[in-house]
């Protein structure tokens, strides 16, 4: 990642859940809320700002790679990291104590995101109820290391 200016989310909950899984290098905030599921986080430079960005997303490994869902909980439009990782699709994952470095690609192969897709709702079952309740094929991303 770069060495520009992190900004943190506007959001409170995620804001706070990043500052918690950083402050304490990953043995806290691994956990959605209070769901006991793992979280991840990705870190990616805005495409408007430059700014360093981050973002907890739901752990879903597949072998060495991670399934990155851009769900933003089944609302119609896509969430602002989407077109981060569309614009520069250099990330770093941060899963507990391990930080890696990885490289995000949209999957745009029908048979290869259904494969992730099943992936993910198996981790997260809520991301079939989003894609139920949303007009858009919300979008995955695979993160690889580099």
């Amino acid at each position: 990642m770069s060495d520009a200016e992190y900004i943190a989310s506007p959001t409170e909950w995620v804001r706070n859940q990043v500052e918690l899984y950083e402050s304490s290098n990953g043995t806290e905030g691994y956990e959605l809320r209070d769901s006991g599921l793992p979280v991840i986080l990705v870190t990616n430079n805005g495409r408007k700002t430059g700014a360093v960005r981050k973002t907890p997303l739901m752990r879903v490994k597949v072998g060495d790679a991670y399934v990155l869902v851009a769900s933003m909980g089944g609302r119609p439009k896509n969430p602002v990291w989407y077109y981060n990782l569309v614009e520069d699709p250099n990330v770093t994952i941060r899963d507990r104590t391990e930080v890696t470095p990885m490289r995000a690609r949209l999957v745009e192969d029908a048979d290869e995101r259904a494969r992730l897709w099943d992936a993910a709702a198996e981790a997260f079952p809520p991301y079939i109820e989003y894609q139920q309740r949303c007009e858009r094929t919300i979008p995955v991303f695979l993160a690889e290391p580099v």
